[in-house]
């Protein structure tokens, strides 16, 4: 008798090599994310230093528009309620 595919894949036997991992590998797992998320923050922040300095630089080259995007934001200041 053959074996059907779906018992051919729950054969243990036939798992990668990521299922079978030590206590070495999961502790440079935990590193990797902890440098990760670090560098994503770094990444963050710098992206949001860009973005403010894009800004300020579009309300000097605009000074139209970001008179009236300011006149907007103080009405809908206004307008707000509690």
């Amino acid at each position: 008798m053959s074996m059907a595919d779906g018992e051919l894949r729950r054969d243990p036997a036939s798992r990668g090599p990521r299922d079978g991992r030590d206590a070495e590998g999961a502790v440079n797992d935990v590193e990797d994310a902890q440098e990760s998320d670090a560098a994503r923050r770094r990444r963050r922040a710098q992206f949001l230093r860009e973005l403010h300095e894009a800004k300020q630089l579009r309300d000097r080259v605009q000074p139209r528009r970001a008179r009236a995007a300011r006149m907007r934001q103080q009405m809908r200041m206004r307008t707000f309620r509690w």
